[in-house]
């Protein structure tokens, strides 16, 4: 079975409920159950939460609370990777045959139940255990600078000062939406970032990271001209 896993903890400081925190007329976790039942590619979508108001949230939505995360896996340090390997083991003990999973952030409204079942797709066609989402770099960071000491700048890269943009090759980041993995790769916490991935690339304007109150303004203000623009096309 393909399961769909959700994390989202309690702890939250720049955002406080985070989570849950209302996102142009829902809380913002929604958006990433919803999508995910669209999809029809999962058995089961499960929020991992320490939180009983975020489960409270995540089973009136038609999400699965089956555990609560352990401490030690709901702390600032943990990455994901280990609550998804948590979220399988939990599953196998209780006789469920996980095959796939996918890990959506809880803080992901952009993201599209289509994409979720075309990255699938992507990830049994290929010979990869992950594939997760990936978008371009705005400008070239080849041509990054620092602030250093005296207030002044110096270039990460000084040997492209002269370098044209359109001759630099192409960068991206990880653009925080999703990570499809068979579930061995998970539980084997091999990493994402390496040979073993396949990339799904997204639209920069299809992407936007929440981690500070700027960053949900600018993301609710993304938000409505996107459907205001799906609206009108």
């Amino acid at each position: 079975m393909n399961i769909c896993v959700i994390p989202a903890r309690s702890g939250s400081r720049r955002i406080p409920r985070k989570n849950i925190k209302e996102f142009n007329g829902k809380p913002i976790i929604v958006y990433s159950i919803e999508a995910a039942l669209k999809s029809n590619c999962f058995s089961q979508i499960i929020v991992s939460t320490d939180d009983d108001e975020i489960s409270e949230v995540a089973k009136k939505y038609g999400a699965h609370v089956p555990f609560v995360r352990p401490d030690e896996l709901s702390n600032d340090y943990v990455g994901t990777i280990p609550v998804i390997k948590h979220t399988i083991e939990w599953m196998e003990k209780n006789d469920n045959h996980i095959e796939n999973v996918c890990c959506l952030y809880a803080t992901a409204p952009f993201i599209k139940s289509k994409i979720i079942s075309k990255a699938y797709q992507q990830l049994k066609n290929s010979s990869a255990d992950y594939c997760f989402s990936v978008t371009s770099f705005a400008f070239p960071i080849q041509r990054a600078i620092r602030i250093v000491h005296g207030d002044k700048v110096e270039m990460f890269n000084p040997e492209h000062f002269d370098t044209r943009s359109q001759d630099l090759e192409e960068s991206y980041h990880d653009a925080g939406q999703f990570y499809w993995g068979k579930a061995q790769a998970f539980k084997a916490e091999l990493p994402l970032f390496s040979e073993v991935a396949t990339p799904y690339v997204l639209p920069r304007y299809l992407v936007q990271d929440i981690d500070t109150v700027e960053d949900w303004i600018r993301a609710e203000a993304m938000y409505r001209v996107l459907q205001e623009t799906e609206a009108l096309s």
